[in-house]
């Protein structure tokens, strides 16, 4: 049957895919219900955070032909009372005589602990049928669970030779319109997103979700503004302020804070790193405890630079365009001292590279993580 139960994984992940946009904090799931003699009467996924889960929706309509079948899932059903009850509950509820899991779930609340359940309970289970998939899907996640931090992508619109911006700083637009709504898409995938005051500065943005794509218009907008710099005249501000957290070098200026809270921003202190700028590892802890699973970084060369030089990067994305700036005054996708040798350097490993209008797409993770 390995056969079989790999065939329906595989069309159990692509129903977890559907969930991208709206599931975020949680995982990705998908799941299918086939009853005693193998033939399909149920399938789902979870679509939304706060939602029915993949297995509740599969069970709900599979209804009493589920009983003495067989549950296949992305990921390891929960045994714990989140937003929503725990699912090996309606797994048991309904009679399933075997659950084929494709990965354990990374959640300490779950791990393990759900499969333990079913199979106390007389459940077959057979685990890591396409498990490396599984687990692909939902690294953000996993990441996440397992270091606290966010997982951590930085997003580029960059010339061939390496620009974000012309002498002067002028940058729009380098990349195709194409380029640019695959660049708003990953916001919608994202919970937050993070640039310097730099950034805001000199290009005033607003730094919305503006495909509709994902279920809340909400995106948490995080900016690095170690002398709170921020002016409250800025587009980021002149809509729900209550999404925008300013990070500050402690001790930060109280009534500048306080001019900001006042109108919903959330500033938070964080201490100096060597060069008088906010800490990286402090902002990224703060932001996983707050429930910030993923960090769509779009700063400019300081702040790319800063991550990579903490190792703080899991991934990145590069929409490259067919242009040559040149010059040492345009601005370089990663800007800082640059590391000493190729040995030093972050070495990156190329998971997708495709045409997008007239630019390339480049999607990379970093080696080792």
């Amino acid at each position: 049957m390995s056969a079989v139960w790999s065939t329906l994984m595989g069309e159990a992940l692509e129903l977890a895919s559907k969930g991208r946009y709206g599931v975020s904090p949680n995982p990705m799931v998908g799941a299918i219900v086939v009853d005693r003699d193998g033939l399909e009467v149920g399938r789902g996924y979870h679509e939304q955070c706060g939602g029915p889960h993949a297995e509740v929706v599969a069970l709900a309509q599979a209804g009493s032909r589920s009983a003495g079948g067989t549950l296949v899932v992305t990921l390891e059903p929960c045994v714990h009372h989140g937003r929503t009850p725990p699912c090996v509950d309606a797994v048991l509820a309904a009679g399933i005589a075997r659950v084929v899991v494709g990965s354990r779930d990374p959640n300490p609340l779950v791990n393990g602990h759900g499969v333990e359940t079913l199979r106390a309970a007389g459940v077959e289970v057979v685990e890591g049928v396409r498990g490396e998939e599984c687990e692909r899907l939902n690294r953000r996640f996993g990441h996440w669970m397992r270091s606290g931090l966010p997982f951590v992508t930085l997003k580029m619109a960059v010339t061939l030779d390496g620009k974000i911006a012309a002498r002067g700083g002028r940058s729009r637009w380098i990349t195709s319109e194409a380029s640019r709504r695959a660049g708003y898409a990953l916001r919608e995938e994202y919970d937050a997103i993070l640039v310097g005051i730099g950034t805001v500065m000199a290009d005033d943005p607003r730094l919305r979700r503006h495909l509709g794509l994902n279920p809340s218009p909400h995106i948490v907008r995080v900016v690095l503004d170690s002398e709170l710099r921020l002016p409250l005249t800025s587009q980021l501000l002149s809509q729900e302020p209550g999404d925008v957290i300013v990070f500050c070098r402690a001790p930060a200026a109280a009534d500048r804070g306080q001019e900001l809270e006042r109108i919903g921003v959330t500033v938070v202190e964080v201490g100096p790193d060597e060069r008088s700028r906010c800490e990286l590892w402090p902002v990224l802890r703060w932001l996983g405890s707050h429930g910030i699973s993923s960090l769509l970084v779009e700063g400019g060369g300081e702040v790319h630079w800063s991550f990579l030089r903490e190792h703080l990067v899991q991934q990145v994305h590069a929409f490259v365009a067919p242009l040559l700036l040149g010059g040492k005054e345009a601005t370089s996708a990663v800007g800082g001292l640059g590391f000493g040798s190729p040995q030093e350097g972050v070495r990156l490993v190329f998971e997708e590279v495709r045409r997008l209008g007239e630019d390339v797409e480049i999607i990379a993770g970093v080696a080792g993580v």
